[in-house]
């Protein structure tokens, strides 16, 4: 794909977008890309483009935006491209080490910050980036917030956000399947995001998730598609204090089988919480 274009009008520009990216993405989808990529790496809002879209870019302007156009069309995400997005309020920076953060998870973040009362002392089990332990420790500043992760990686990119936004978040390195594995005494609230894709799953999952975000982030256990909610709920049954609350995203399929999880191992008020899109994603329960 050249940057020559023999048409290089913005108009032009955004229709090429359209054209390359039609096999991967609809056309509104597409759409959004290409405004991301115009502001990202021109600067230009929606407005601007617009008001632009009958002038001639640039070749240097060309070249911004038809690099990452070539790396979305080997399959790339935008957000890894961009090396960036935001959630809850808070600019994070994402990499193929970690999951790329999706609207559901800052759903629960919502949902965590609104129920109150404010914790003294956080875990958030599976961290990737440090999305949900960073979100909490800006809502609840004074808590004692600790983000876990299998993933030296992850951890790195969890570490850099937490010291580019100033969010003091202790990292440790420990895999919740670990034989022993076990988290601090005395937690007011337990969170985790793990793991849930069923692999039986996996072929249905899109190619671009699929080879390029991180499948250890992504699915769960082959043959046991509750292991991490089982590991985790079991752990905090022993680290939460009384009346500390631990809450789960899940896949909408297995939802009801989470909370059975956590009716066995003794928690109460336990509760199937859905999304946004309807469809059962949160679990809570009471310590």
């Amino acid at each position: 794909m050249s940057i020559r274009a023999a048409d290089n009008r913005v108009c032009s520009v955004l229709a090429q977008f359209k054209e390359q990216l039609a096999e991967q993405y609809d056309e509104s989808e597409a759409r959004s890309i290409a405004k991301a990529v115009f502001m990202e790496k021109l600067g230009w809002d929606a407005v601007q483009m617009e008001l632009r879209k009958s002038e001639s870019m640039h070749e240097s302007e060309l070249l911004k935006v038809y690099l990452p156009l070539k790396r979305l069309r080997e399959g790339e995400p935008l957000q890894y491209i961009i090396g960036h997005v935001r959630f809850h309020g808070l600019e994070l920076s994402v990499g193929p080490d970690v999951l790329i953060p999706r609207p559901e998870t800052e759903e629960l973040v919502e949902l965590i910050v609104n129920e109150g009362p404010a914790p003294h002392a956080i875990a958030d089990v599976g961290t990737g980036s440090g999305c949900i332990a960073l979100a909490l420790k800006r809502s609840f500043h004074s808590a004692r917030v600790q983000g876990i992760d299998a993933s030296e990686g992850a951890l790195r990119v969890a570490r850099g956000n937490g010291e580019a936004l100033g969010l003091e978040v202790e990292w440790v390195l420990d895999d919740a399947l670990r034989s022993g594995f076990r988290l601090p005494e005395g937690l007011d609230l337990v969170v985790s995001n793990p793991p849930y894709i069923p692999v039986e799953e996996e072929k249905e999952t899109h190619a671009r998730v699929r080879a390029r975000e991180p499948y250890m982030a992504l699915f769960a256990p082959p043959g046991d598609s509750l292991a991490f909610y089982r590991a985790i709920g079991s752990a905090s049954v022993r680290s939460l204090s009384k009346e500390g609350r631990l809450w789960f995203e899940c896949h909408w399929k297995l939802a009801p089988s989470v909370a059975g999880v956590l009716s066995d191992l003794g928690f109460r008020d336990v509760r199937v919480i859905r999304d946004m899109s309807g469809n059962d994603r949160f679990v809570r329960c009471v310590r």
